[in-house]
């Protein structure tokens, strides 16, 4: 009896010791929940203030085109006024690169990915000297930048550099205009807030045909990007982005960068294997001086265009260039190789393009197409080792389906020096 007496006793102790736990446990995950609890509760309390402190303290901007779309929204970045043809751009990430693209010369960018700045900028991912795009268009501004290589937040960049941006207009809205009724010149104000003022600075300011923008964004003077190579590459720079260079560095090339003023004496005097055409902005039509230049280099060497490069080559064999309603600006651009019928993901950023049934000599042929709107994407000379595309295949930060062109390009100076 005894033993059964204490084994109740123990068991009656162990479910009184069990419960006290238990109460015990509930009071500990209840003072957690109100400790949690109050905790967030004072930080959204803390995030509420520092928005409505940030709103209050934002600058009004306004973005005006020329056929007088208004759109209002704040100020990031440099203060003051800038103008441009407005394009929008489709990639979700690759921004520094996209301010830095020489290409952008003339033009402000807007963005259709919502959440601009999140990783920030860094000294590694420029693709030019410094940026060069006029203005920059977002729906928001990411005030807080995380990444390991970021040494600054994008809006001081953009002050920093002079570049006058806006954010909180809808961009959705804005990217639906231009598509439907073509790329339009814009001005982007913080300090004229009157809109009839600012569409007509919108109308008068000088858009992209007919401008030769290259020589503010080229070289002055020539210099070697690298000391040494087994290829001899002379590079126009016509507003050269650095991973073109990079890619020719990592094939083996010598690459000497010559202003796209150069002539023939000079760029020969190199004694080069290989000649390549680089992307640039403005109106290729406007630049007669290069393509009299590549005229004469034709049955010399290899050559190699891109972009604005593939536009020139395209002059030089006697055809013609058209603008395109609202251009091709963006990472996600698919091209179809028309002989081996393998697609391509790209980068792109031009707002003309080639008419290859323009060109006279019909030893040029298409290679390559635009399957979204069927324009020129590449050509070829089935005589001559030159060959050129419309995309990027040195695309920072990518795609990167269509980096085999410069294999190309090095295969072809490979069999011209047997």
């Amino acid at each position: 009896m005894n033993v059964n007496f204490e084994a109740r006793n123990s068991k009656s102790e162990t479910n009184q010791n069990d419960k006290n736990s238990n109460d015990q446990n509930k009071s500990s995950v209840s003072n957690f929940e109100n400790s949690y609890f109050e905790l967030v509760s004072d930080f959204d309390i803390r995030i509420s203030d520092f928005t409505i402190y940030f709103n209050m303290i934002k600058n009004e901007a306004i973005l005006a085109l020329e056929d007088g779309k208004i759109y209002r929204g704040y100020s990031f970045g440099a203060e003051g006024e800038a103008y441009g043809e407005i394009v929008f751009n489709t990639s979700m990430m690759g921004y520094q690169e996209i301010l830095t693209d020489p290409s952008y010369k003339g033009q402000m960018v807007c963005m259709t990915y919502p959440l601009i700045g999140n990783y920030g900028v860094n000294a590694e991912d420029v693709e030019s000297r410094q940026p060069f795009v006029e203005g920059f268009i977002v729906k928001e501004v990411s005030r807080i930048h995380s990444n390991w290589r970021s040494t600054m937040d994008l809006g001081s960049y953009l002050q920093q550099n002079k570049v006058v941006g806006i954010e909180g207009i809808d961009t959705r809205s804005l990217t639906k205009h231009l598509r439907e009724e073509g790329a339009k010149k814009g001005v982007i104000s913080t300090t004229d807030l009157d809109e009839k003022s600012l569409v007509k600075k919108a109308k008068n300011s000088p858009g992209l045909v007919g401008r030769d923008l290259i020589k503010e964004v080229m070289c002055r003077d020539a210099y070697n990007w690298n000391q040494s190579g087994k290829f001899r590459v002379v590079a126009v720079d016509s507003g050269i982005k650095f991973n073109i260079l990079r890619h020719l560095a990592d094939r083996d090339c010598h690459v000497r960068v010559v202003p796209a003023t150069a002539k023939k004496e000079e760029i020969m005097a190199f004694k080069p294997h290989g000649f390549f055409l680089s992307n640039g902005p403005g109106d290729p039509e406007a630049l007669p001086y290069i393509v009299d230049t590549v005229k004469s280099l034709l049955d010399t060497l290899p050559i190699f265009g891109i972009c604005l490069g593939h536009q020139i080559l395209g002059q030089a064999f006697g055809g013609k260039t058209f603008k395109l309603k609202f251009g091709h600006h963006g990472g996600n651009q698919p091209v179809i190789d028309i002989h081996s019928r393998s697609v391509e993901i790209t980068a792109q950023n031009h707002g003309f393009a080639v008419n290859v049934d323009s060109i006279p000599d019909k030893n040029v042929r298409l290679t390559h197409i635009n399957l979204n709107d069927n324009t020129c994407e590449g050509m070829e000379h089935t005589k001559l080792p030159i060959f050129s595309v419309q995309y990027h295949p040195e695309a920072a930060p990518g795609p990167h389906d269509a980096t085999h062109h410069f294999d190309r390009f090095v295969k072809m100076m490979e069999i011209s020096t047997k």
